[in-house]
């Protein structure tokens, strides 16, 4: 079983979310997060007054999966969320030991 974790842009969540539905995919934990990468934030101004956001906000979505979907999952995210412009986001690859259903109990790809 593998953990992907994205970080995507907001505007795409319901676009990703979407076509993840229409290869199957059930189980998503979606988490509103901020930070900086390359993007470094912006300025805004506020009642005639400049001000720098450092932390730019950002969507995280979490999914385990068997090995064998998440080339499938992968290819799925980059090309809906893709936009071509800096700030599209990242994806993270783990390995997860194992995974527990509290309601049944059952372990491994079974509980997902």
């Amino acid at each position: 079983m593998k953990k992907v974790e994205a970080i995507i842009k907001p505007f795409k969540l319901d676009e990703v979310k979407d076509a993840l539905q229409e290869i199957d995919i059930q189980g998503i934990t979606v988490t509103e997060v901020k930070g900086y990468g390359r993007q470094k934030g912006h300025t805004e101004l506020y009642r005639g007054a400049e001000y720098v956001v450092d932390f730019v906000p950002k969507i995280k979505l979490e999914l385990v999966l068997e090995d064998e979907r998440v080339e499938q999952v992968v290819n799925t995210i980059v090309q809906t969320a893709k936009t071509g412009k800096i700030g599209d986001g990242k994806i993270f690859i783990t390995p997860v030991e194992d995974a527990i259903r509290i309601r049944t109990e059952e372990r491994g790809e079974d509980a997902i």
